[in-house]
């Protein structure tokens, strides 16, 4: 079946229909050039570039506005860190965790492994210190940091075969980025980190054996079901993977106090909104593609086992670094305060109704 065909129906109830977007009068306000990481029409992830850019326009009345521009209209889609610190654009939208290589702490402002859900990585940004340090984060890279979006609990990932033990990974040509990818390098994959643009074509090619995406509404759209067709629902490497709106902070300098509080409160409308959409998006489009012949399956206690083991490795590798240190220590002291409430009430209601309501 052509993807564009099956996919009609299911982008009609995806995500949703782009917000209203208001013209700037008289051709007068500000313009800021934002770079991102995913190409137009991505699920998800370009969803959330594009209502973080509509609610700036709204809240604004038009005097902040932004202009998109996808990988290739101005700079690739790893080159936005470079482009928005130099000064090339105003900010750029991406996942801070691509960018590693200029500082290990930036994974916390996506997803670490074993990390915090969508809910407790806010949690520690706004009330647990984690903005801060972003912002310390930001002025040794010249950018203020924003978090705009979070796509939730990511996939374990796609597989031409299901995965068995922990040396099924051995020499797996393989697609993850952040420290998740360190991780699987320590069993023994060739992890890559390729833009999302190229995935489709790189799995299909036979380029990897294997990819992580986000989570069944994108995943869907992109149509790696088309060529691969065992799906591991739950991963390790991205329990709640926040996006970042990162402005270059010379030009956020410059701003008014009440356009940068507008794109510090529109990144928060815009998580809670994407996030909300993309959790009620996801059940439908894993039934749909579960429907055309995927197999929707759960990695073994044994190879979580050494993911875990793995990941405290990585993890230990980066406390060389002050920053670091500081960063995940404020980051796990919040997931400890976070997760002895939410154990004894979030987590133990759910299965309280799994269990009442299977017996009803």
């Amino acid at each position: 079946m052509e993807r564009r065909n099956f996919l009609r129906g299911a982008a009609l109830a995806g995500t949703g229909a782009a917000l209203a977007t208001p013209a700037v009068s008289g051709g007068h306000g500000t313009v800021l050039t934002m770079v991102q990481s995913w190409p137009r029409g991505f699920a998800v992830l370009d969803d959330a570039a594009r209502y973080f850019a509509d609610f700036v326009a709204q809240m604004s009345d038009g005097t902040l506005t932004i202009d998109r521009k996808a990988p290739g209209e101005l700079v690739g889609a790893l080159e936005v860190f470079d482009a928005v610190t130099s000064g090339q654009a105003d900010m750029y939208h991406s996942a801070d965790y691509y960018f590693i290589g200029q500082h290990p702490a930036l994974a916390y402002y996506t997803a670490v492994p074993f990390g915090g859900t969508a809910q407790e990585v806010t949690n520690w940004y706004y009330h647990g210190g984690g903005e801060q340090i972003h912002d310390e984060i930001g002025q040794i890279f010249n950018f203020k940091g924003l978090l705009a979006g979070n796509s939730g609990g990511q996939s374990g990932g796609w597989f031409r075969k299901e995965m068995t033990s922990p040396d099924d990974f051995n020499g797996l040509k393989y697609r993850m980025p952040g420290l998740g990818g360190k991780v699987l390098g320590k069993l023994g994959a060739s992890v890559q980190n390729i833009p999302g643009g190229e995935l489709y074509q790189a799995l299909s090619s036979g380029a990897l054996d294997g990819l992580e995406w986000v989570g069944p509404a994108a995943d869907e759209r992109a149509g790696f079901w088309e060529v691969a067709k065992v799906y591991y629902t739950a991963g390790f490497h991205e329990p709640g993977s926040a996006l970042s709106a990162n402005v270059n902070l010379d030009k956020w300098n410059s701003l008014s106090d009440p356009h940068k509080a507008i794109l510090r409160y529109a990144g928060m409308a815009t998580t809670l909104y994407q996030l909300a959409e993309t959790f009620s998006a996801n059940g439908a489009a894993l039934q749909r593609m579960q429907s055309q012949g995927v197999k929707a399956l759960q990695f073994s206690d044994e190879i979580w086992d050494a993911f875990g083991a793995a990941s405290a490795e990585v993890m230990d590798e980066n406390m060389d670094d002050e920053l670091f240190r500081t960063t995940r220590a404020s980051f796990e002291a919040s997931l400890k305060d976070s997760a002895a409430w939410i154990s004894k009430s979030d987590g133990y209601y759910v299965q309280q109704r799994v269990r009442v309501l299977a017996g009803s």
